[in-house]
Formats: C-alpha cells, structure tokens, sequence
C-alpha cells in the first residue's frame, strides 16, 4: 500500500485555491468552468475556458490530475452551449468530467469525446444495478450517495469493481442529492442547478399535523453538520474507496491549503503504517479549531442523531435565503405566467395518469375516468405495501375497466428493495409496464421482464438528450421535471421524441431524506417500544407559516411536502399536448382522488367541468410562478 493506493481529491473556484490546493498535496482537484456545474451563484468563481486550459497545464506539470464538473441539470436551450463546451474540453484533455444529467453521457457518447467520465452524488446512486448500467456507457468512477454506510460502499465496490469516490469532509445536504427540488420549485433557483437557497438550513418546528401542536420547538432541523472522515481514514480505504473527496469549492485558498496539507499528512502516515497507525491528536485539534461547522461521519457508520445537526444555526457560515409563502394555484402572478404563453403544440391527446397508495383508491380513480394506474413503490404509513393480492385485484378491476395499470419502483433503491422487487416478476404478474424510480431499477426491471418501461420524475429529465439517452434504454414515456418552468416543459414536449408525461396534480415530495426524523425531534419515539408513533401524522412548519407534511415509507425513508399541493386546473389545456398528465394522490382518500379525476376527466374530455373546491387542501402553483427555472449560462 503505497501514497497512490487512494486518491486526495480537492476542490478549487479560483486559481489561488487550486494552486493551494496543488502545493498541499492534493493527487487531483476538481473545478468547474462559468456554466454547467453546481457552483455558480458567485461569477467571481470557477474558470472561463483559456483558464482551464491554464489549469490542466499548470496541474498535469506538477503530476495532478484536473476533473471538470459538468454536473448541473441542463435545459433545452443550454444543449447547443453544452456541446460546443464538450468539444473544447475534448482538446484540452482534463483527467475526466463529473456528470449529472444523462445529456451529457448521451453527447459524449455521440460526439466521440474521450474524456472519462465520472458520476456525480447527484445521480444518486446506491444499488450496483445502476453502477452496472452506468459502467455500459463508459462511467469509470462513482461519487457514491451519501446516505450508504461503508459496509454498502463495500459491496457495490466489490460487485462492480468501479471506482468509488466519497465526500469526506465538507458541506453536507440534508436529502438525499438529486432528490431535493425545494429550491427549484419555490424560488426558481434549482439545487440541482448550481443555485441552491439552502432551504435546509431554515428553522422549523415539528408539529402533529392533525392538531397543529408543537412536539419540538424552533430549530435548524435540517442543518447537517460538516462530513469529517479525518478519524476515519483507514476505514475509508478499507472500505474501498478510492478517492478522498473534499468539498469546498467556494472555499478561499488559505482554507483549502490547510485542509488538504492536513488530510494529506494524514492519509500518508496511515499509509506507512497502517498497523502501528494512531490519529495525529496535533492535527485534529489544528482542523477541529479551524472548523465552519461541527463535525459528523453521516451514515458511514449508521443512522444519525440530534448530535449530527447544528440546531441553533450558530456556526452557518452564511445564510442564503428564509422562508416564503408558496404562490396559491390562482395566484394573478401564476395566472399571468400563462397568459402570456402560448400551449404545448401536438396531436397527442393526453392520457390521464394517477397515482394511487391503496386498492380501494384504485377502484374509485378507474371508475372515475382514469386511463392508467400506477400502484406500489412508496407507501406511507399508516397504509402498509401493497400485497400480492392487491396488485392482483387492481390488475383485474383495470383491465376490466379496459383501462392500464403500472408497477411503480420506488425513487430511490438500494440492492436489498431491488432483491424484493424481482419477486413480483418473478410472480408474472400482468402489469401493462413499470414506472421505474432510478437507474438500478431500469436496469434490474430490464434484466427480469419485457414489460415497456416509463420513467418517473425522479430521473430528472430536463432536456429531449436525456429523454433520448432513456428512450435508447427502452423507455417509452418519460415525467418531466418538476423544476421545469412551463415554457421549458413546452420545449421540451415539442423538442423529444419520447412521449412526455406531466405531473399537474397532488402533494409533491420538496425532498426525500434518510433522516429518522421522528427518533430526532420526537423525545417519546422508539422504534422497538413506540412503532406506532411512525403513524401519527407529522409536519415541519417553516417561518413563513407553510406546513411541510412528513411521510414515512416503508423503507423507513422520509418524504417532505411542499406547503401547497400542485394545482394545474386553471391552467391546465396549455399542457394537452403532452403525452400524460399525472395526479399523484398517494395521500387522497379514495373519495378525494375520485373528485379530482373526474374534475381532470371532465377537462381532458372538452366537457365543463366543476371548479376545484379542496378546502381542506391548500392548493398551489409549484415551479410556474416563474417563467423559467434559471439556468447556469446567464
């Protein structure tokens, strides 16, 4: 085991740092150029193109390695940018591009670029069906989901054989990456993007839903500490990692020289030695003083606690926004958004989706005019999963309906959901497709039926390049973002050649986390002596008054809401020229599911239709307040 076995990955947003960076022993840095990757609120950082040649140069003299992040989401009119930006990175040769969106990975491969690529944390990535997809299409190195333990990272290291790259110190979000569109949705500033507001670092109090009393007073609920693997280096590499990634890019030279020469000295010492090895008590006390934040290991070790968050708020280093109301679904700004655009062109006529958490919901959405069903994934408690019966009794009142009915996969997978969820196939059941949730469930679904595969909101697709990329892995209807801004929805309808569904209807997920939110805040719950506690209807209230509801899945993964639930029906003949249009009603009773499918029935069909009265539902805009979600190029 020698100083190359791992990988000291730093960060860099200007030339300073990322001469300090080099200078202190970083073995590669990453940086990004002025558009296109996940930092750029500030244009003071990142690198203009005669810059990053400068730096590749200047790292590749001195035996470092330079990765160029391309990891933003990229909207339909950023593709023609984005590709001559390839081009010119193909001639300057960085040691890979970090990547998000599945544009990308679909232009390197059409336009032959040979720079490896590597996969952002904000593909989310947790199963080895998706790392094995991933790897097809020239992947080499994963930045793995923060939410998986190194007994996980071990396994996917060990099954597929990639290489691993691991946040070990720095910023940490809350959800899960890839999985939070708070930001996108109510400021129009997408985290996905490079813009994120940082609504985790608001203060919320937790309250019961039902009553509205307060079960845990204000605090910063969401405000993960700092990631610091400092104490943990030996079982970082024997976990298999392979590089050491240091987030910071925003951060000034002198920070990133004293954190890279410290974790450089580190890492070698234990690499001399790794038996007669011992922490270096003089350095950590030098980082720990010299800490933004407080520490925490996250999930490498397990489940996390209060200890892990910063509840007071006292050490943020900056805040980026607070709280506000949500728009209403007739909000005069929304209404005026609309009016000033004109509708989806197509032929399509669009098919009536929804989305059901229970048989009897089922039964009461057929018979009010849905044209297809999905069931299973997610189910929040207290409903329990769906059984192999009721799928089969939801199966038969479709197709006797004459109607479609779809497998839903869950949004996020690790191996074991995959393992369970190839036992429904292993039934041969007759679902008409599958609603799949992320790449190892496109993968594993694939490799265990021929069923047509659709994609959920969850991939992201912001542009007809993923769409396409999806289309070439069997996809035959991908869901549209939900930062999507109506007049890049339109583009990206009128521009795809994949059928394209839209949620316009229901309470939407702003983030899914890993967080026990209940064993956090609530001083009564435990989950072997008080399971029932998981039941009760919670929410977080932010300072602007909109109340977050919290669902738990049977995954034990928590489901934040926006304050308001989606609305489109005033609005709604703009989107008839999309393939689908969605109702997610996982939390409707069956009786409110039913009103608002025959509402949406009635307006698909051309009929009057009866104004939406939920007066115990707050209804709202989501993302079409803005004319667009703002983009990295301007």
């Amino acid at each position: 085991m020698d100083r190359h076995s791992v990988e000291l990955l730093a960060p860099a947003g200007t030339w300073e740092a990322l001469v300090a960076a080099v200078e202190a022993g970083a073995d590669a840095v990453y940086l990004g150029g002025k558009s296109f990757n996940m930092r750029v609120h500030n244009s003071s950082f990142n690198f203009d193109d005669e810059q990053l040649k400068a730096a590749i140069d200047f790292a590749h003299e001195r035996g470092v390695k330079i990765y160029v992040t391309l990891n933003n989401l990229i909207s339909t009119e950023e593709l023609e940018p984005l590709e001559k930006f390839l081009r010119y990175l193909d001639t300057i040769k960085p040691d890979a591009i970090l990547v998000q969106d599945l544009a990308v990975v679909n232009l390197v491969g059409r336009l032959g670029v040979t720079i490896p690529m590597h996969a952002s944390v904000m593909m989310n990535t947790h199963n080895t069906a998706a790392v094995e997809l991933l790897k097809r299409f020239g992947i080499t190195r994963v930045v793995v989901g923060r939410e998986l333990t190194l007994n996980e990272v071990t396994l996917i290291k060990e099954r597929t054989g990639i290489e691993i790259e691991y946040f070990m110190h720095g910023d940490m979000c809350f959800a899960e990456s890839g999985q939070c569109i708070h930001s996108g949705v109510v400021f129009g500033q997408s985290g996905n993007r490079g813009r994120c507001m940082k609504p985790c670092r608001w203060t919320y109090k937790l309250i019961d839903e039902d009553t509205g009393a307060t079960l845990n007073d204000w605090s910063c609920k969401m405000a993960l500490n700092d990631m610091c693997m400092f104490r943990n280096i030996g079982d970082l590499i024997q976990a298999g990692v392979t590089s050491f990634k240091i987030e910071g890019r925003m951060r000034p030279p002198e920070f990133i020289r004293r954190l890279v020469s410290t974790y450089r000295a580190e890492i070698d010492s234990y690499l001399a030695d790794p038996t007669g090895y011992s922490v270096d008590e003089t350095r950590w006390q030098n980082l720990y003083a010299n800490r933004v934040r407080d520490f925490t290991t996250t999930f490498a070790f397990g489940a996390t606690t209060t200890k892990d968050f910063g509840l007071t708020g006292e050490r943020e280093p900056k805040i980026f926004s607070r709280a506000v109301a949500e728009p209403a679904f007739d909000d005069e700004t929304v209404a005026a958004v609309f009016a000033g655009e004109r509708a989806i062109k197509s032929d399509a006529k669009p098919k009536l989706t929804v989305r059901v958490a229970s048989l009897e919901t089922a039964r009461a959405v057929i018979a009010a005019g849905a044209d297809e069903i999905y069931v299973g994934g997610e189910i929040f408690r207290p409903l329990k999963p769906w059984t192999l019966d009721e799928l089969n009794a939801a199966i038969d009142t479709a197709h006797a309906a004459g109607r479609k009915i779809f497998l839903a996969t869950p949004r996020t997978s690790k191996d074991k959901d995959l393992a369970e969820l190839s036992e429904i196939f292993s039934r041969a059941m007759n679902f008409d497709g599958v609603l799949v949730g992320n790449l190892g469930a496109l993968n594993a679904v694939k490799a265990s039926t021929n069923l047509p595969l659709l994609a959920d909101v969850s991939f992201n697709v912001f542009n007809p390049t993923a769409a396409e990329f999806l289309q070439s892995l069997g996809v035959v209807r991908s869901t549209a973002s939900l930062e999507l801004g109506f007049a890049q929805v339109r583009s990206l309808v009128e521009n795809s050649r994949l059928p394209i569904e839209i949620i316009v209807h229901g309470a939407t997920e702003s983030m899914i986390c890993d967080h026990d939110i209940a064993a956090l805040y609530l001083p009564d719950y435990d989950r072997f002596s008080a399971p029932e506690m998981l039941s009760r209807h919670l929410a977080l209230e932010d300072e602007a008054g909109e109340v977050h509801r919290l669902r738990v899945d049977q995954f034990n993964r928590w489901h934040v809401f926006f304050g308001r639930e989606l609305c489109l029906l005033p609005h709604v003949e703009k989107f008839f020229g999309a393939a689908a249009l969605r109702i997610e009603a996982q939390n409707y009773s069956p009786d409110v599911a039913a009103k608002v499918t025959k509402i949406y029935r009635a307006a698909l069909d051309g009929n009057p239709h009866a104004a939406i009265n939920m007066p115990e539902h707050r209804l709202g805009a989501g993302v079409y307040r803005f004319k667009q979600s703002r983009n990295s190029i301007g």
